[in-house]
């Protein structure tokens, strides 16, 4: 795995976020809110990461890198407040299941996005060198990265300013409603 190309981990965990999208709608009902936390966190550091490493690196590499991070920006800040938005009304309300739709596609035509515009440049204008080192660059800013969507700090640099206090807040507040026995 320590060798793993930035865009084979990436492109691994689209396929992750599809199986977990599966698996919230598969979900007894009981289960959703334990399904729907898992998509989220995973959704939450994978973005995270995605703008801490992977869009910095691209703007500066690719031809148009701005206009094609810029795109990936806006996508990335919708399915974040719409994320935020079924999280703030919880697996009951009884416009989950649609809002999870509009998430679900958003999320899917992001992630379609990232890998014709995105991903098969930085393939085509990195070494393997460069997309190893990425990759580990990823999974270090994922293990420190928020558990929850946060719109808004779409930027590495307001990832790295506001990222790990948000993460630190996250995650306690995961344990202590994991402790009170909450969702």
């Amino acid at each position: 795995m320590a060798e793993q190309d930035v865009i084979e981990l990436l492109m691994a965990q689209h396929g992750r976020i599809r199986d977990l999208f599966d698996e919230v709608e598969q979900a007894p009902p009981d289960k959703v809110g334990d399904a729907f936390e898992r998509l989220t966190r995973m959704l939450s550091v994978h973005e995270t990461a995605e703008e801490e490493i992977v869009h910095p690196y691209a703007r500066r590499k690719l031809d148009n890198g701005h206009g094609v991070v810029a795109d990936r920006l806006t996508e990335e800040n919708r399915a974040k407040r719409l994320l935020l938005d079924l999280h703030k009304s919880g697996v009951d309300h009884p416009r989950f299941w649609e809002g999870l739709a509009a998430l679900r596609t958003a999320v899917m035509a992001h992630a379609r996005s990232e890998e014709r515009y995105e991903f098969a440049r930085l393939r085509a204008h990195t070494s393997v060198v460069e997309r190893r080192a990425m990759a580990a660059a990823v999974r270090a800013a994922e293990a420190l990265a928020p558990v929850r969507p946060h719109p808004g700090t779409e930027s590495a640099t307001r990832n790295l300013v506001m990222g790990a206090p948000l993460a630190v807040m996250d995650r306690a507040r995961e344990a202590i409603r994991k402790a009170l026995g909450k969702r």
